[in-house]
Parts: C-alpha cells; sequence; structure tokens
C-alpha cells in the first residue's frame, strides 16, 4: 500500500494506515533523516489517543507512552505505545542491552525509527514502513511486511 501525505493531511493518513496494518503491533519505520519519521510516529500515537508528549526518542532509546484507546469499543483499559529510535546504537547486542527485544514480543504497539541498525531483532510479521521525500511539504508512505 502507498499513501502520499502532507501536515494537512498526515492524521487522515495515520488512520488509514492504522487500519491497513490490521493490528500489527511492530511497525518499523524506513527513511532518511528528516523524512518524517517521528512526524508521522506523533500522528499515529494521536489517532491511537495518547496524550503524552510525543518526541523523539534519539537519546533515550525508548519512550513509552500510556494512553486508552480513542476507538469506541474501548473498555478503558490503559494500553502502551513504545517509540523507538535505534539510531544511535551501534548494533545488536548495544539494542539487546537497552531492553528493545523485551518491547518487541510485550504484545504492545511498538514504532521503531532506524531498525536497520537491528534488523535480526524484528518478529516475522513486522510490517515496515519507508517514508521517502516528495518535496519540502509531502511525503510518501509505503509499507510492505519482509
Amino acid at each position: 500500500m502507498e499513501w502520499v501525505f502532507s501536515i494537512e493531511n498526515i492524521k487522515e493518513i495515520a488512520k488509514e494506515f492504522r487500519q491497513a496494518t490490521n493490528g500489527n503491533t511492530v511497525i518499523a519505520f524506513h527513511g532518511p533523516m528528516g523524512s518524517g519519521k517521528t512526524t508521522f510516529i506523533h500522528a499515529l500515537c494521536d489517532v491511537k489517543g495518547v496524550k503524552d508528549v510525543v518526541g523523539s526518542p534519539t537519546f533515550s532509546i525508548i519512550n513509552e507512552y500510556a494512553y486508552v484507546p480513542a476507538d469506541t469499543g474501548s473498555d478503558g483499559t490503559k494500553k502502551i505505545v513504545f517509540h523507538i529510535d535505534l539510531y544511535r546504537l551501534k548494533d545488536e547486542e548495544e539494542a539487546l542491552k537497552a531492553g528493545i527485544e523485551d518491547c518487541l514480543y510485550s504484545g504492545n504497539l511498538c514504532l521503531v525509527e532506524w531498525p536497520e541498525k537491528a534488523p535480526r531483532l524484528f518478529p516475522r510479521d513486522t510490517i515496515h514502513a519507508f517514508i521517502e521525500v516528495v518535496n519540502d511539504k509531502t511525503r510518501r508512505l509505503k509499507i510492505t511486511n519482509i
């Protein structure tokens, strides 16, 4: 699947994207620096009902956000989103030491930037999202299950 979006329609595309991922819990975001990975993840968190401040976990590696699902079928139980940024890690060993594997196999939604730093840690059903810059205001997003 593929979408083209800008900041004006990012939440609409985030909703469509989440529906298209069929509830998969691990989504790996690929794209160059400045392509909008964190911005799109922020929109996904908004769509999920996260009220916490969503920011880049470049230095913390893992940000954890608690939320009550925004959908009408919610029973009010809090859920967790892990926002993970592997950019600063050297390799999979550092990712393991940071607890990345625990997050990826927790059953919670995991939104991961720079997954190519630890490719063998990801579950088989990981959705891979590729963001590319079309121009200064527009991005293209494609998803695959590699």
